[in-house]
């Protein structure tokens, strides 16, 4: 945050507690505040500083400014020259200054012009739809990483839980331990479970704060060194139909549409040089004045193609327009892969957790709530509990992954389908 903002900030704040009667936090609590963001207000942030659309809207005026001298028309060539003459006749012996002035004025061909002219317009429009397909982009790589991050939250949530049941059941061995009920090596063993618990959470946090980074950064430094994010995986309310998605028109797409741009781009090239061949004419006209003799002149410069026909633009531009054209018809295939595979990952998904909330999570809790409990009766053993506890925090780390994989795999087939499902 600048300094001059920052200042604001805590000037409001401090006028806004003491109008109110409450105490004034200091400047230390205003600066150590953690600002908490959601998804939208991410994608928000990114759009508007990320490089890659700077990127994007550069391209565009570049195109504005080859429209721009597409559309031009030839300059004139305005030329003048002066001389002292003589005469050698040594009856008059005349001296005068000569001079002459000539303008010339190219005319390109008709066909040629608009070939060129058709050709930057459609540069101009694949750059304007390359501004959408780059926006799409970054939300889709927004997104993943917001999901990501979420789920490296919820990792660090599930070993903390872990590590509160290991501390209660350590407290418990080693009271019996004191009063003689168990073995000195089962407080050992306790003490080792909790010291892997603490390093598990230790590492968690560390990628929390990996994961933070990436975010941040794709926000241009948004988001801030210190910052939370609050939101939920996504859900599907209703079954997801692969063979449906697949059958939707991706016409509108913006991948295909700029490759698109780039083919009709490529054909006015071809159509431009074929047009080449038709020579421009220079029209030209002037006036001088010499020792004896005064004229207007005019007249017509008109290039030969004797020799060459523009077969090597042509043959040039018909190679870039076949490789445009198959590119087009690669990324339109890539593109029905990815949809069948991003919406099988995300019915696989679906079934997954739908496996897990009817009744694997309640049946794990419920075994770890019957193992504690015989625990602290004397029934079972340290080992009993800790299988227990260690199943049901395998169980909900693979149901978070398990949601963690539907919105990825919703989120990138939304980008492969080029929208909101």
């Amino acid at each position: 945050m600048p300094a001059r903002l920052w200042n604001c900030v805590v000037l409001i704040t401090v006028m806004v507690a003491w109008m109110s009667g409450t105490p004034m936090p200091s400047f230390a609590q205003v600066k150590d505040e953690t600002r908490t963001f959601d998804l939208d207000r991410i994608i928000d942030l990114a759009l508007e500083r990320n490089p890659m659309i700077a990127g994007a809207q550069s391209v565009i005026e570049q195109n504005e400014g080859s429209q721009i001298q597409a559309g031009a028309y030839p300059n004139p060539t305005v030329g003048a020259q002066t001389a002292n003459a003589t005469s050698r006749d040594p009856s008059t012996g005349t001296r005068l200054t000569e001079y002459g002035v000539t303008v010339q004025q190219p005319l390109e061909w008709p066909g040629k012009r608009a070939a060129r002219r058709n050709a930057a317009d459609a540069g101009l429009a694949g750059a304007t739809v390359g501004l959408e397909e780059a926006k799409l982009n970054l939300i889709a790589e927004v997104k993943g990483a917001f999901y990501d991050l979420l789920l490296a939250g919820r990792t660090v949530e599930l070993l903390q839980q872990n590590l509160d049941i290991v501390q209660e059941v350590a407290r418990i061995v080693k009271a019996r331990v004191r009063s003689g009920e168990g073995p000195q090596f089962e407080a050992v063993k306790a003490d080792v479970e909790v010291l892997k618990a603490k390093q598990e959470i230790t590492k968690a946090k560390n990628a929390v704060r990996v994961k933070q980074v990436g975010l941040d950064t794709l926000t241009a430094g948004a988001l801030g060194p210190r910052y939370k994010v609050q939101g939920d995986f996504r859900s599907l309310q209703a079954r997801l139909s692969p063979e449906q998605i697949a059958s939707r028109d991706l016409s509108q797409h913006p991948i295909l549409k700029r490759q698109g741009k780039l083919v009709e781009q490529a054909e006015f090239t071809v159509a431009k040089e074929r047009q080449g061949r038709v020579p421009d004419v220079t029209l030209f006209g002037g006036y001088t004045r010499e020792l004896g003799r005064e004229a207007v002149v005019g007249g017509v410069s008109l290039p030969t193609p004797l020799w060459y026909r523009q077969q090597g633009h042509i043959a040039t531009a018909l190679g870039t327009q076949r490789k445009e054209e198959a590119e087009l018809i690669r990324i339109r295939n890539d593109l029905t892969r990815a949809i069948n595979q991003h919406a099988r990952e995300a019915e696989t998904a679906q079934e997954q957790i739908l496996v897990y909330e009817e009744g694997l999570l309640k049946e794990a809790q419920e075994a770890l709530r019957i193992a504690q409990l015989s625990f602290r009766q004397g029934a079972s053993s340290l080992l009993d509990v800790l299988d227990a506890q260690r199943v049901q925090r395998q169980v909900a780390v693979d149901y978070n992954q398990a949601r963690f994989e539907l919105s990825l795999a919703l989120t990138r087939l939304e980008r492969a389908v080029g929208g909101p499902l």
